[in-house]
């Protein structure tokens, strides 16, 4: 009797903390929550070691590489039985497919996942692109955020995906980040907080998981941990303020996954050259006891550089599960992974109960996803569906509530109606910006500026390359030249369409109006012509340092012109 009373305070405890801590869905009732547990456990119990293994594994699915590729991850589903997928690039349709045959093919549903930050376009190139983190850093009203994030969520349910790995909650201290820049919020602590729950919640209120990354903070690297092992050096008190203070603030407001970075942190970790995504000290002493996380914990991708090159197949999966991840992402050796770890519980080192954490962890987020009651996604149409009205209308919105402008002293904006010069300079399109901006605009290149008249208004546009968002943000020392020269005679309007970063060791003490845009694509040069030219307001704030005179939170409100 004791034994029975003992046994079920166990599960109320278990269902108790997996109700306060891990993800679930909102105002769920106790009877659902029973129910969860119930299909948990007849899962479970239903499944063979080696199945249960197979949940802790997800592999990534291309389409487009060949057949082989394709043949090897259903091989790898049906035989190896694994827990999930991370799509890749770039077919939506093709995906669609796969999966919905993979689903039918697995005993249990599988996770889909992908990279979604900026939406599924950050993988689907026929998708509409959302803001990248560092633009939405400067939106002052957090609930556009959330709107965001709805719809990607909605984009992620058309396509049969559960799991969005964002948002990125590194704080970018560094601006020469080779990996994370565009993709933090910013380089201040409360608004990577602010953004990220805003964020988070857009997800899992619309039931996609979302996964707070990297851990425990990528902001202050110098290395692209795709290539090799970055290393953050900072003391306990610098990570406890900056890098880990956004995890820590996050972790128990429910969301779903943690995802743990290829980084060495000496702080955090005394073993030589052990990252983070391998250290049972950050894993289960810190993430997990310390900080006491009880979502689901996974890897960032096991076949980054950073740690691939070092282990074979399936050393680094074991060496992950016995640190303390429930999930090991983007696998290069499931079988081999599966050994080893099998091999450390017969010896002892893993306890079989390890194994039953995670699983039970990844099966209620499952049920809860609604993945238990799987129908299939239609292809149908899917990219009209990915790319339409309604989401260039909230990507503008965006871009719009982002800008920033950093001063105006001769209150040169919004424009009047009188003759302005436009001169383009960098390296990336700007004709959609001079189209929108209005028929009063001429257009002078950069060998024609001594053609502009004394004391007229001339915007100048920096115009970066935005085709991926780790292209280089600094400014050539040409465009530096014809901006000094500019200011030196006219009224300059200097709009940078790329990283705020770009003003780094610009002197703009001579130059009366800065404005920020962020980004340079289609979206964000329309809704920049329209705050120019007075059609909507301008209210973002700078969200990173840039240097001692550019600091976080800078901005002038600019309301737009009453009579539009």
């Amino acid at each position: 009797m004791n034994k029975s009373v003992f046994n079920l305070l166990i599960i109320f405890l278990f269902i108790g903390s997996m109700a306060n801590a891990q993800y679930q869905p909102k105002n769920t009732s106790k009877a659902y929550l029973d129910k969860a547990q119930q299909w948990v456990n007849k899962t479970y119990n239903s499944l063979s070691q080696d199945e249960k293994l197979g949940q802790l594994f997800i592999v990534a699915l291309y389409t487009n590489k060949d057949d082989s590729h394709i043949n090897q991850v259903r091989n790898i589903v049906i035989n190896d039985k694994i827990g999930g997928l991370i799509l890749m690039q770039d077919d939506a349709a093709k995906e669609i497919n796969l999966v919905n045959e993979f689903q039918q093919k697995s005993k249990v549903p599988l996770m889909i996942g992908m990279d979604a930050e900026w939406g599924v376009y950050q993988r689907i190139a026929a998708a509409h692109k959302f803001p990248w983190a560092m633009t939405l850093g400067a939106i002052q009203d957090k609930n556009l955020i959330y709107q965001m994030s709805s719809k990607i969520a909605e984009d992620c349910k058309r396509m049969g995906i559960n799991w969005d790995f964002a948002p990125v909650v590194d704080v970018n201290t560094n601006p020469n980040n080779p990996i994370i820049g565009n993709r933090s919020f910013g380089s201040e602590v409360q608004n990577v907080i602010s953004s990220a729950l805003a964020y988070s919640n857009g997800l899992q209120d619309n039931n996609i998981l979302a996964a707070i990354k990297h851990f425990p903070g990528h902001g202050d690297t110098n290395t692209d941990s795709h290539l090799d092992l970055p290393v953050v050096s900072h003391n306990l008190e610098r990570l406890n303020t900056i890098e880990l203070a956004p995890f820590k603030a996050l972790m128990n407001k429910g969301i779903g996954g943690v995802m743990v970075a290829h980084l060495y942190v000496p702080s955090l970790e005394s073993g030589k050259g052990i990252p983070a995504s391998v250290s049972k000290n950050i894993i289960t002493g810190l993430l997990k006891e310390k900080l006491g996380y009880k979502g689901l914990i996974i890897t960032d991708a096991l076949n980054m550089g950073a740690v691939a090159n070092k282990y074979n197949p399936g050393e680094l999966d074991a060496m992950a599960f016995k640190a303390g991840n429930d999930i090991m992402l983007f696998s290069q050796g499931v079988a081999e992974g599966k050994k080893l770890i099998q091999k450390a519980i017969d010896n002892g080192e893993i306890p079989q109960s390890r194994v039953e954490e995670s699983v039970k962890k990844i099966l209620l987020t499952k049920y809860f996803l609604g993945l238990y009651q799987y129908s299939p996604k239609d292809p149908e149409n899917i990219n009209f569906d990915l790319n339409n009205d309604t989401h260039q209308t909230l990507v503008q919105n965006l871009y719009s509530n982002a800008l920033t402008l950093l001063k105006d002293d001769k209150k040169l904006l919004p424009l009047t109606g009188k003759q302005i010069y436009y001169v383009p300079l960098e390296e990336a399109p700007y004709q959609t910006f001079a189209n929108q901006l209005g028929s009063n605009i001429t257009i002078k290149k950069s060998n024609e500026i001594s053609t502009i008249p004394a004391n007229a208004t001339v915007i100048v546009g920096l115009h970066k390359d935005n085709s991926t968002a780790y292209k280089p943000y600094k400014i050539s020392a040409e465009s530096k030249k014809i901006i000094e020269d500019l200011a030196k005679k006219q009224n300059v309007i200097l709009n940078v369409f790329g990283s705020a970063y770009a003003l780094k060791d610009i002197d703009i003490s001579k130059i009366s109006t800065v404005l920020i845009s962020y980004e340079n694509n289609d979206d964000s040069m329309t809704a920049t012509a329209n705050a120019l030219n007075g059609k909507t307001k301008i209210s973002g704030r700078l969200p990173v340092l840039v240097n001692d005179k550019l600091k976080p939170g800078m901005g002038i409100d600019l309301k737009a012109k009453s009579n539009n």
